[in-house]
């Protein structure tokens, strides 16, 4: 993949579940009519790992390339080759071939799987456009609503699948639906509820940092991550994930925020950790009468932060869908005249904003626009890689259910061809009966 690592992805290396079908079966033992005859039949327990990839190979051009056959891609697993089992290609939205093996199940010995059924109309792509209005500033609103207008136009053709989702008050549901009348009645209703610079140093703080930025950010990936569960149900189909927010930062401007409650508490002088450091002269027994709670250290906000996303990225990766995050700021520069802060500190939180947003896009195979003024240029790439690509589909041969972590390289037989696709995927955890 040709995409450029961001200061949360060099802490988040995380594997990316694409797709995987575990098929177990267990036979009870039959009753025992007495305590000397008891017998019980062996158990047989069966798994079939089935990891289907969207492939999009280009040339030096960047021109998708629509001709290649089943035998121009190699699929490595952890560095072993993969036989693929099911290659299709998708030009302009709709199925143009379908190869199947003979046999395209190379399941383990043994394993009985139904038979195959005729592939069914799969024209036009699913997206979801997810309105994260808890992480969008009131006056932006405007610039998101002209944002959803040019989605629209752009994104959204005739047979697209889609449905429309906010994280606050907005309080936009629609269901998945062919309607585009639908999507234009919502972006009336669209109105940023974010947390200003202003209201996120006046807002409660613990050891954890302001507790509403969390409380936001956990109601915004639990929005996201039961729209995944359903879209795993969907197949066959490009899955694309809209997603616009203004980022996310579990620590932001804590020197400002420091400062601010020494102000009003005339609390003692915290370092960026927001610990209270011994060289500021406080007595033993003064340090003993404060609260525990409130003199911690919010040194592990990046590593909590970058844990959830985790937790995102693969539920993403198990539904196969591709995160394209929007940030509706745009370019952004220093902060407002009438904000006290530092270019330091304001820089800081724009980057880790950023880099939350840039990590999901990676890890899912899609791509962040992100301080750019040109949305045009964005959605129209998105619209092009949503449009075209390749379908592989294989059975893992690696057995070993220790080694969760799959490492996935897709090459193809030509010189000078670019591929995308994801780079790994993780074996599920085995489901408690």
């Amino acid at each position: 993949m040709n995409q450029r690592p961001t200061t949360l992805r060099a802490w988040l290396i995380f594997p990316a579940l694409l797709t995987a079908v575990t098929i177990s079966g267990q036979q009870p033992p039959p009753p025992t009519s007495s305590p000397q005859t008891t017998t019980q039949r062996p158990t047989f327990v069966s798994q079939v790992d089935l990891v289907t990839l969207d492939v999009i190979p280009r040339d030096k051009r960047g021109q998708f390339i629509p001709d290649l056959k089943m035998k121009d891609f190699v699929v490595l697993e952890d560095g072993v080759e993969q036989s693929i089992g099911d290659y299709r290609l998708v030009y302009g939205g709709r199925e143009l071939s379908v190869e199947v093996l003979s046999a395209p199940t190379a399941a383990p010995e043994g394993m009985i799987l139904p038979p195959t059924r005729p592939p069914s109309d799969v024209a036009g792509r699913v997206f979801i456009i997810f309105i994260d209005d808890l992480h969008l500033q009131a006056g932006d609103s405007p610039r998101v609503r002209n944002l959803l207008t040019q989605i629209t136009n752009t994104l959204v053709h005739d047979g697209d699948l889609f449905s429309v989702v906010s994280t606050g008050p907005s309080s936009i549901e629609v269901q998945q639906t062919y309607d585009r009348g639908r999507l234009t009645e919502s972006i009336k209703k669209v109105m940023g509820a974010g947390m200003s610079p202003e209201d996120i140093l006046l807002a409660p703080s613990s050891t954890a940092g302001p507790q509403e930025l969390r409380h936001r950010v956990h109601v915004a990936f639990s929005t996201a991550y039961d729209l995944l569960k359903q879209l795993e149900r969907v197949n066959n189909r490009r899955k694309a994930f809209i997603y616009l927010s203004s980022g996310y930062d579990f620590n932001p401007f804590t020197e400002s925020r420091w400062k601010q409650e020494q102000e009003r508490y005339a609390v003692p002088q915290r370092d960026a950790n927001g610990s209270v450091p011994l060289e500021t002269g406080i007595t033993s027994r003064e340090r003993d009468g404060m609260n525990p709670f409130e003199t911690g250290s919010q040194a592990f906000a990046v590593a909590d932060l970058v844990s959830q996303l985790a937790e995102l990225t693969r539920a993403a990766n198990r539904a196969n869908a591709t995160f394209y995050t929007i940030d509706p700021r745009g370019l952004i520069a220093g902060p407002d005249i009438n904000q006290n802060f530092t270019t330091t500190e304001w820089r800081s939180y724009v980057t880790t904003s950023v880099d939350s947003l840039r990590t999901i896009a990676d890890l899912t195979g899609g791509f962040c626009i992100c301080n750019s003024n040109d949305f045009k240029k964005g959605l129209a790439r998105i619209d092009a890689e949503t449009s075209d690509y390749y379908i592989l589909s294989y059975y893992s041969k690696n057995p070993d259910p220790m080694r969760r972590v799959r490492k996935i390289e897709v090459k193809v037989k030509r010189e000078d061809v670019d591929v995308t696709h994801r780079s790994d995927w993780t074996l599920p955890f085995a489901k408690r009966k």
